[in-house]
């Protein structure tokens, strides 16, 4: 893909993102948790015979959408970060302090995804039982955790590039 392409279709690709964030992840999650089917449904749905164990693995599915509304502002956070962080490399300046305040609020954003991934899946893990176990792809992630460490790396590297920047222009 030439380069003079990549840029512009990043942008589109982040705000059509941001609109799905919204929409599948917020409003879906809302709708759900609002309209929530009957637990004769979702038993039904999940093959489960009424019991203690039944009414445990239902409520932990209800909290786990309300911990993932969460994310959405996450997501959002990032996002938006994203395509400011675009639209400076399209002007052709990117390496400015803004950038890398940024890439700090995009690290911090991260790292709360992971935290809210750890309390996902410690909820599946404790409403999960061998009958009926909960199978989420939330918890401990070795990519996520390098993601976050290296977006707090990339915001420091970003930040002394626009101080070095202005100390060079100031003494021009």
């Amino acid at each position: 893909m030439p380069h003079a392409s990549a840029l512009p279709i990043a942008s589109v690709t982040l705000r059509i993102l941001i609109v799905l964030n919204w929409l599948l992840v917020g409003v879906a999650v809302v709708v759900l948790l609002a309209f929530m089917p009957t637990e004769r449904w979702i038993m039904s749905a999940l093959k489960l015979s009424p019991s203690a164990e039944a009414d445990r693995l239902i409520m932990g599915l209800r909290t786990i959408a309300i911990v993932g509304l969460v994310t959405v502002p996450l997501n959002h956070a990032i996002l938006t970060r994203l395509v400011a962080m675009v639209e400076t490399v399209r002007a052709g300046d990117p390496f400015i302090a803004a950038n890398a305040d940024r890439l700090q609020t995009i690290a911090r954003a991260l790292l709360a995804l992971q935290l809210l991934s750890l309390v996902i899946g410690a909820i599946a893990k404790s409403v999960s039982t061998p009958t009926h176990p909960l199978h989420l792809n939330a918890g401990f992630s070795v990519s996520g955790w390098l993601a976050v460490l290296l977006t707090f790396i990339l915001a420091r590297v970003f930040s002394e590039g626009a101080s070095m920047r202005d100390d060079l222009e100031g003494t021009v």
